[in-house]
């Protein structure tokens, strides 16, 4: 049974593009369920919590390292990163824009589940969503600055509210189910990663639903740019932590966490302080990275000795 479910699991990334081809060929059904999103998201986070104790995040924080090493790389390679791209790429200025706001914003909530797929390190990961988070607020509009010399308040109650909403609540209510109920749900902790698979599987068909038009008039050197800047940013943080010897699991968490960005808070903020197109880098990463995720997370549990019972 295990195996089968571990099976399943791995064909993640299949999953992804069936759904993708599916929403893009009907978007209406797949943009219909908007609102599950978060709801979606909270259920999967439940999921991770209910595989987390809080001597995970305790191990974090007597560790700092590479918490800092993630937001290093974060905010100091990823706006450089996107703005060499569009500058090599010759992108429209408007697309350039769109492609810097990008690479200036914070870790994406998704980035969780997929180290929780790959075997990573869940708790450092959260920890650095929500920090890379409460950084943005000022780093966000300081780099906006410096590189598009345009000035780009960042909502930052809305995204502290949201991080709280989705991801911590969550999370600690998973951490305390598992407190109370622990061995008696040993026994369904290999169905946990075939629900989050299922969950995000639909979050993608959704975001895909919902941005049809968008992918529609999207141009094959913007797809280029959007996804070496994905695939640059998991390079740098995977490249970050082997400079610094950190162990292959932190590795593995400082590329997700790096190369999967806040495309839908970089969407928003294209759309409202410059222009519609602006908004495409972000829309078309919102979907690119969460099949890059996929795919990673796959190939790592292909690389991976089984996790002991």
């Amino acid at each position: 049974m295990k195996r089968r479910l571990s099976a399943v699991t791995t064909l993640f990334p299949l999953w992804a593009l069936l759904a993708s081809a599916w929403a893009y060929v009907r978007p209406a059904p797949w943009a219909a369920l908007q609102g599950g999103i978060v709801p979606l998201l909270g259920l999967v986070m439940f999921g991770m919590g209910l595989t987390l104790t809080g001597a995970d995040f305790r191990r974090v924080f007597q560790r700092p390292g590479p918490i800092a090493l993630g937001m290093a790389v974060q905010f100091g390679l990823m706006p450089l990163l996107a703005l060499g791209l569009a500058r090599a790429l010759h992108l429209d200025p408007p697309l350039a824009a769109g492609m810097v706001l990008v690479g200036c914003v914070s870790g994406g909530t998704a980035s969780n589940v997929i180290t929780w797929l790959a075997r990573g390190d869940t708790a450092l990961s959260i920890t650095m969503t929500f920090c890379s988070t409460v950084l943005a607020v000022a780093a966000t509009p300081a780099l906006t600055w410096l590189y598009l010399h345009q000035t780009v308040p960042v909502p930052a109650a809305d995204m502290l509210l949201s991080i709280l909403q989705i991801v911590l609540l969550p999370v600690l209510a998973g951490m305390a189910v598992n407190r109370v109920l622990g061995r008696r749900l040993a026994r369904f902790q290999p169905v946990f990663p075939l629900v989050s698979v299922a969950a995000i599987v639909l979050i993608i068909g959704i975001i895909i639903g919902l941005n049809h038009d968008k992918v529609a008039t999207t141009t094959p050197v913007l797809v280029l740019a959007v996804c070496l800047h994905n695939l640059g940013g998991m390079a740098c943080g995977y490249a970050a932590g082997r400079l610094f010897r950190c162990p292959p699991i932190v590795c593995r968490t400082l590329a997700i966490e790096v190369g999967m960005q806040n495309s839908g808070l970089a969407v928003t903020l294209a759309v409202k302080y410059f222009s519609a197109a602006a908004a495409l880098p972000g829309a078309l990463f919102s979907i690119w990275h969460n099949l890059s995720g996929s795919a990673f997370a796959a190939w790592q549990n292909r690389r991976l000795p089984e996790p002991a019972p």
